[in-house]
């Protein structure tokens, strides 16, 4: 099954008593590149979630954004209630100063009173690294769904170029007959009394000229490797590429060597077809 690089995938989850939402938008490229885009106070698991997305992901370039919305105060405040009550009981003791009043808020600054206590780090990357794979498992479900859609089309494109090869191999027999003819006409028209012997050799020289059997064969045999490659449940891209690479060669043979109209339009319909499979291969993981 083939994945295509092209996918988006979004979603939120509530970390730290705030909103952390995490995007991941894919498209193709040669090789695996990853831009992040982190709060401050994520910056310390890059590596960790660079990895995670590498284990998923192994081609593509990938834009992956983690950012909070609402309260982003990692930190909740917590009353020493002992230190409060110890401070209303001082308070209390120096009635001589009944003139001096002290605010709820005054008191509440008073050192050791009003604490923030910290968020556990642990679980909050735990937040974070459960909420990235879960936007990776959203964004591989839709490589997938676009990679079945390529594959249909890749597969539509490898049977009519087969049809195209079969074509010409059916053709074949009839060009060679219709050289051995053409041969023997010019040598008609110009009152020459063939040789035999000559006109076997200048025709064996013509036809290894034209011959494209071999190439033939070697298109056959690419069409079977395409094939097998499409069902391997492994990235396939840079193979699919490779053999784009190798059907065109033979196809640009194919047109160097012809001698037909029909081989020439065959030729012609084949190398359109493996550049409509190469423009989807592009983007397939």
């Amino acid at each position: 099954m083939i994945h295509s690089m092209t996918a988006y995938a979004i979603a939120e989850a509530t970390v730290a008593r705030s909103t952390l939402s995490c995007e991941l938008r894919t498209v193709n490229h040669r090789y695996l590149e990853m831009n992040l885009r982190l709060p401050d106070d994520l910056r310390g698991v890059e590596p960790q979630l660079r990895e995670r997305v590498a284990a998923r992901l192994s081609r593509g370039k990938i834009d992956l954004c983690l950012r909070y919305s609402g309260e982003v105060n990692n930190a909740s405040l917590r009353v020493d209630h002992a230190r409060l009550a110890e401070l209303a009981a001082l308070s209390q003791s120096l009635g001589e100063f009944e003139h001096v009043r002290v605010e709820f808020t005054e008191l509440l600054r008073f050192p050791g009173v009003l604490q923030r206590e910290k968020l556990d780090l642990e679980t909050q990357q735990n937040a974070v690294f459960k909420l990235l794979d879960q936007v990776l498992d959203a964004l591989v479900a839709g490589r997938e769904r676009e990679g079945f859609k390529i594959d249909r089309a890749l597969r539509d494109k490898l049977d009519g170029i087969e049809l195209i090869v079969g074509q010409v191999h059916s053709w074949m027999p009839k060009i060679r007959l219709a050289l051995r003819a053409r041969l023997e006409s010019r040598l008609a028209e110009l009152g020459q009394l063939a040789d035999p012997a000559r006109l076997e050799q200048e025709l064996v020289l013509q036809i290894t000229r034209c011959d494209v059997d071999e190439e033939l064969d070697r298109l056959t045999t690419h069409i079977a490797e395409i094939r097998r490659i499409l069902s391997l449940a492994e990235p396939v891209g840079r193979r699919l590429d490779f053999l784009m690479q190798e059907l065109n060669r033979e196809a640009n043979t194919l047109v160097s060597k012809s001698i037909d109209a029909r081989t020439s339009n065959a030729a012609v319909e084949l190398k359109v077809l493996i550049e409509q499979m190469r423009e989807q291969i592009q983007n397939i993981e």
